[in-house]
């Protein structure tokens, strides 16, 4: 948000009042004397004027984590255990998940306290693609290809799927790339066949992929490179 409609939205100040603030240089942002009213601020910035903390700084986190089966994609669960769980109780405050899974599905998950960041990785109008490693209970036909490519319609959303990426690596064993979050949409694609989904596991989410050394319930914290490209 800009800074003049970030102060314009306290009460003790109106428009007037805050172009005379910026233009006495009594405005700071994390530390910086800011003059121009387009300066951003962010959900993590400090902001003070005239020495006042209206916006105490925080730090941004974000992890990636490979979560195990057996876990919900949850902050809290009065019958299993949450995801949350599996981190050290000083990383857990206020971390959201960005992008869940299923109970039984395993693989790459993105915590995050950073509200926008989790945004653009997972709004639907950025078509980041979502990518897992499938193993089905029957055989795996060419013909699927096409058929995901073109979209199937799910009638309970009374929609068409968006055109999906299928990668046949084994009788039993393909790799998808959706770019989309439908309920159990994966399961439901491929039980257009009549073929169960008995293994899935999330390998990428747009830039990001899973690191092949976390164990399943080991995380580590994203580099800078990996945050800066969502």
């Amino acid at each position: 948000m800009r800074v003049d409609r970030f102060l314009a939205n306290f009460p003790q100040y109106n428009r007037q009042q805050v172009r005379v603030l910026l233009a006495q240089r009594s405005v700071r942002v994390d530390g910086l004397t800011v003059t121009d009213p387009r300066h951003e601020v962010r959900e993590f910035s400090q902001v003070e004027v005239a020495e006042q903390v209206l916006q105490a700084g925080r730090a941004a986190r974000y992890l990636m984590l490979n979560k195990p089966a057996g876990c919900v994609s949850a902050t809290r669960d009065p019958q299993h255990p949450t995801v949350l769980e599996l981190l050290p109780p000083p990383l857990r405050d206020d971390l959201h998940i960005a992008g869940r899974l299923d109970y039984n599905t395993t693989g790459l998950m993105l915590l995050t306290n950073d509200g926008q960041w989790s945004r653009r990785l997972t709004q639907p109008q950025t078509k980041l693609p979502k990518v897992y490693h499938v193993q089905t209970e029957d055989e795996i036909g060419a013909h699927y290809i096409e058929t995901f490519r073109a979209g199937l319609y799910f009638a309970f959303e009374d929609l068409t799927t968006l055109p999906a990426q299928l990668e046949i690596l084994g009788p039993r064993n393909a790799r998808l790339a959706i770019v989309e979050g439908r309920y159990h949409q994966v399961k439901r694609m491929f039980g257009h066949f009549d073929n169960k989904v008995i293994a899935l596991h999330r390998e990428r989410m747009g830039p990001i992929t899973l690191d092949p050394d976390l164990a399943p319930g080991a995380f580590r914290l994203l580099t800078a490179d990996e945050i800066a490209a969502v």
